[in-house]
């Protein structure tokens, strides 16, 4: 079987996909902690340790880490998301080996050098700082923060100023501690490999690793906020319309994604056609549904002028609308099951996309099925399913609207109304 999954004693998981045909091989490390497992003071940690996991360990520096990676042609990366933190590297496929080393190293053995974590506190900063000036990212923060208030999931994932100024090594280093266990892992490979050297090499680095406990988590329960606006110096107007939705691991999800897929998921869409195309308000236009663990959100988001934006608005509205009362067309259907079948099986064309696609679906779900299964669970949708899944959204709960703009609260507000 090109995909094979082992559970290690220590806890952790390994998952691999053979892919005889290339010439590269693609290892992660795949922790099940992010953002909504921290507190108001350690805002930020994950996203913390993420930058410092590659900056040392206890045999090796930040630049033998990255030229072990470069002389050999490789790359390595990071990334952190709500709910797990990922390292990963693509190398050439005669050195699985180093890579597995060098990930299990940066795992177990992290040196967090009070310099090293005083330098990336300030790129930290500096990546808020651009983050605050990016206005498309901006208004999807407010978005979040007014879908899920009070609640982690509602939080940036950077942190804030606050926190990130604040936070100490010992505090980062203990959250290390507590969460990157074995119980809370997966390690992934993609390419031409052999299962079994993945597997060893794991054991190796893991066995003496204290097996841990994934983090308990609590659902969102604070009704969300109508409107939140920024008001901010800025040629466009962003805006941003969310709607609590289903969760990642919702067997109605597929049906949503179709559904997603009509209203903004591409340049066919209706968002797309009736904003962009028809009227020429906006450049940028486009929906996405994001599933938690316990809670998901369905998200629409344009920019335009600060002039136009009370049309935009209404017409937003008025999709969102016709999508909830009249559902989607068989020809839509057809189109929209289309793209996602072949984007898929698109996306999954190299080692690194297939090696995130087996983490993320271990970790995640508990399960890894092959392309095949996947592309048919969007093959099965029917118009009955979409309508189902539109229906338990629009029951979900209100509507949340974020805007960030040379326009005052008021002003919105009577948009709106």
């Amino acid at each position: 079987m090109p995909i094979r999954t082992t559970h290690l004693d220590c806890g952790a998981r390994v998952v691999t996909e053979d892919l005889p045909q290339v010439r590269s091989v693609s290892v992660g490390l795949w922790v099940g902690v992010g953002a909504r497992d921290e507190g108001p003071e350690l805002a930020g940690a994950s996203h913390f340790l993420e930058h410092l996991l590659f900056k040392g360990t206890e045999s090796r520096s930040a630049s033998e880490i990255a030229e072990a990676v470069e002389a050999v042609g490789g790359e390595m990366n990071a990334f952190t998301t709500h709910e797990y933190t990922a390292y990963h590297a693509r190398l050439p496929a005669s050195q699985l080996l180093m890579g597995l080393d060098l990930l299990g190293e940066v795992f177990t053995r992290p040196a967090f050098r009070p310099r090293e974590v005083e330098a990336e506190r300030q790129v930290i900063l500096e990546e808020l700082a651009m983050e605050e000036d990016c206005h498309e990212d901006r208004v999807l923060t407010l978005l979040g923060e007014a879908m899920f208030p009070g609640h982690p999931l509602g939080a940036e994932v950077l942190g804030s100023r606050e926190s990130i100024g604040a936070m100490g090594r010992d505090q980062i280093s203990a959250f290390h501690h507590r969460w990157y266990r074995p119980e809370n892992l997966v390690v992934a490979a993609a390419g031409a490999l052999d299962h079994d050297v993945v597997v060893t090499a794991a054991q190796r680095h893991l066995a003496a690793v204290e097996p841990g406990t994934p983090p308990r988590r609590q659902p969102p329960t604070a009704s969300p906020q109508p409107l939140r606006v920024l008001t901010q110096r800025s040629e466009q107007a962003h805006v941003a319309v969310g709607l609590p939705a289903l969760s990642g691991r919702d067997d109605d999800r597929h049906a949503l994604a179709v559904a997603n897929q009509v209203l903004g998921g591409g340049t066919s869409s209706r968002l797309f056609r009736t904003i962009r195309e028809e009227r020429g308000l906006a450049y940028s236009v486009y929906s996405y549904q994001v599933g938690y663990a316990d809670a998901g959100a369905l998200v629409a988001a344009a920019a335009t002028g600060p002039g136009r934006l009370a049309e935009v608005l209404a017409l937003v509205g008025a999709e969102i609308d016709h999508l909830f009362e009249r559902g989607v067309s068989g020809r839509e259907l057809a189109v929209a099951t289309g793209y996602l079948e072949g984007a898929t099986a698109l996306a999954l064309e190299d080692s690194g996309s297939c090696m995130s696609h087996i983490a993320t679906s271990l970790l995640v779900h508990g399960e890894v099925p092959e392309l095949s299964e996947v592309l048919d669970r969007y093959r099965r949708v029917t118009l009955d399913d979409v309508s189902r899944a539109l229906a338990r959204v629009a029951a979900a709960g209100p509507r949340s609207l974020a805007v960030l703009g040379p326009l005052r609260r008021g002003q919105v507000e009577r948009w709106v109304a």
